[in-house]
């Protein structure tokens, strides 16, 4: 799973279309100079939209917002965010171009990102703006730490920061109401996750600013501060802390003890929500780009499970293990065998070695690689408890790399079976190829550099786990067998996020579910469910992205035959972007012709 700049999950979405990219491109030469007004509308938007959502544009790595705070989740701030998409979704489709194949599917991306982002609006997620999942109050700290989007490189990017936390507190109170309201509508989170969410908060809450994740940047100043810096900063940063983020954050925690949690719901899935049936299929066409119904993917989620449950069978017998394979789950996750780590920094290296291994084969697969760095690190103590191993996107100029974090919070507990797979899902080639392409290219219009349409993106990355023997992985059966794991549960998601929001599988019930299919500790399987019961649809996109990558594939092994080289094809895959399923297998089509 990549976290990339866009916090709210506004993800791209479109459907629909499908006419114009077969179509050949014989517009003359003019066509250019046509579209240019076209382009001068994604430029002005892309502006603007940095300007709106300053986050975003710390993310890419453009400094100019990098002190700005709004309060996003406020109605007057909705209501603005609306009109802006609302007025570049009109000025758009007045416009009647001739123009290319790439034009046109810009612009039909562009918009069906305003309608996306308008039909958003229809429902009320902002009532429920903190969960133990994805959370501004988690990602804040990042930011804070320095370890994250914003920079500590100069004086000015340590007084960007201090205004960042000023305008923290209104953050903060505007959540509160909006929760508040929330109670009120019956628009609020399960209790057994906001319970979870307290814990989080504490971590924040040090009785000594020096000792606060916000005041890590004081620490790590670089050397080339004047005296008179230095001493500004400690004294502004910890008056800061003491004054804005410690009292922010035990404020949040006490409203969620205190009132909060007694308010919030004992059911678990979206569905017991006042519009939570619509909003669950508008989750399914943001996160799948399709318009598959829960049932239809439900049913697609039993068939998978079914098919890797024998292929795990097989691996089962080739190691000569003679017990059921719940068993087998049992022994690859209690035999010393697996858990041969004693620090963190042993499984860092450990993964850095897997990248070693595939370093030379890289080339045989792909025929450009990224220029944005590529880092592996510890994912931090505060959030390491409820994270997953994620990939954070570099920046677009390159300043910042792009990073595989590992949550290790006991090395003497950490499995390496399924290592492998992870890293070529979350690191290289997954999103750090998918995501650093999209970014480096120069022909894409801004806009679309850093779009975010789930089912491309996590299935590319777990497309990517599939070529794990071609880079000389898999070797060993049990990294194979954790291949195997990592694709049941994929599969397993596509069963129980559909249970869970639309047929009334209690959290329990799923755990077990996860349990008896795979091989999770029963930790690991209650984080993950409720990981789901938090951000509903976007575990589907993973699954049915990566089997619609492998159906194309198939498709043009066939049509081709020897003019199919397998690195081109991930070329036709990349180089456009991210996009949703049905424009990049238009794309594949008009790649296929001609050759």
């Amino acid at each position: 799973m990549y976290k990339s700049l866009n916090t709210n999950l506004r993800l791209s979405i479109f459907m629909g279309f499908l006419f114009f990219i077969s179509c050949e491109n014989t517009h003359s030469g003019n066509s250019r100079e046509k579209s240019a007004p076209l382009h001068q509308i994604f430029e002005r938007y892309w502006q603007q939209k940095m300007k709106l959502y300053p986050l975003e544009s710390t993310a890419i790595g453009d400094t100019m917002y990098n002190n700005r705070l709004p309060v996003q989740i406020s109605d007057d701030y909705r209501d603005t965010l609306k009109r802006f998409y609302q007025s570049f979704l009109n000025e758009s489709e007045k416009m009647d171009l001739s123009l290319s194949d790439d034009d046109q599917i810009s612009k039909e991306l562009f918009e069906y990102e305003l309608k996306s982002n308008l039909e958003s609006f229809n429902f009320q997620s902002h009532l429920m703006p903190v969960n133990q999942f994805w959370s501004f109050t988690l990602e804040f700290p990042q930011l804070g730490s320095g370890s994250g989007n914003q920079p500590f490189k100069t004086p000015r990017d340590y007084r960007n920061f201090l205004e960042r936390m000023q305008q923290f507190p209104a953050w903060i109170d505007q959540a509160i109401v909006n929760m508040k309201k929330g109670m009120q509508t019956g628009y609020v989170l399960p209790k057994v996750l906001a319970v979870k969410m307290v814990p989080q908060l504490q971590q924040v809450l040090t009785t000594d600013a020096t000792r606060n994740i916000f005041y890590q940047p004081v620490l790590n100043m670089p050397a080339a501060f004047s005296e008179e810096d230095k001493k500004t900063f400690k004294n502004a940063y910890q008056y800061e802390i003491n004054r804005d983020i410690i009292p922010s954050y035990n404020k949040l925690k006490s409203f969620i003890e205190k009132e909060y949690i007694p308010a919030c719901r004992e059911t678990h899935g979206i569905s017991s929500l006042p519009d939570g049936k619509a909003y669950y299929q508008f989750l399914i066409r943001q996160y799948t780009t399709t318009n598959l119904t829960p049932d239809s993917i439900y049913q697609l989620g039993l068939s998978e499970v079914s098919r890797i449950r024998t292929e795990m069978e097989k691996v089962k017998n080739e190691v000569g293990f003679k017990d059921s394979l719940h068993a087998f789950f049992e022994y690859m996750n209690q035999d010393k065998q697996f858990y041969p780590f004693s620090s963190a920094a042993q499984v860092l290296d450990s993964f850095r070695a897997i990248h070693q291994i595939i370093a030379p084969q890289l080339s045989t697969l792909f025929e450009s690689e990224p220029k944005t760095k590529f880092e592996i690190r510890q994912t931090e103590a505060y959030r390491a408890a409820s994270a997953s191993a994620e990939y954070n996107a570099g920046s677009e100029d390159g300043s910042r790399p792009g990073i595989f974090y590992v949550p290790v919070t006991d090395a003497k507990k950490f499995n390496t079976i399924g290592m492998e797979t992870l890293f070529l899902h979350e690191a290289i080639p997954g999103h750090h190829y998918q995501i650093s392409l999209q970014q480096e290219n120069k022909q894409l219009p801004q806009f679309r550099k850093f779009l975010g349409y789930s089912a491309y993106a996590e299935g590319w990355a777990l497309y990517t786990e599939t070529l794990g023997k071609q880079l000389g992985l898999y070797s060993n059966p049990y990294q194979y067998f954790g291949h195997l794991s990592d694709a049941m549960h994929r599969a397993i998601r596509l069963v129980v996020d559909v249970a869970i929001h639309t047929r009334n599988m209690s959290r329990e019930d799923a755990i077990a579910y996860m349990m008896a299919n795979e091989r999770i500790t029963e930790a690991e399987a209650s984080a993950e469910i409720e990981r789901y019961m938090a951000i509903p649809g976007q575990a589907l996109s993973y699954k049915i992205g990566q089997l619609s990558i492998l159906s194309f594939k198939e498709k043009y092994q066939q049509k081709l035959g020897s003019n199919f080289k397998l690195a081109a094809f991930h070329t036709q895959l990349l180089n456009g972007g991210n996009m949703p399923l049905q424009v990049l297998e238009k794309k594949l089509e008009l790649w296929a012709k001609s050759l």
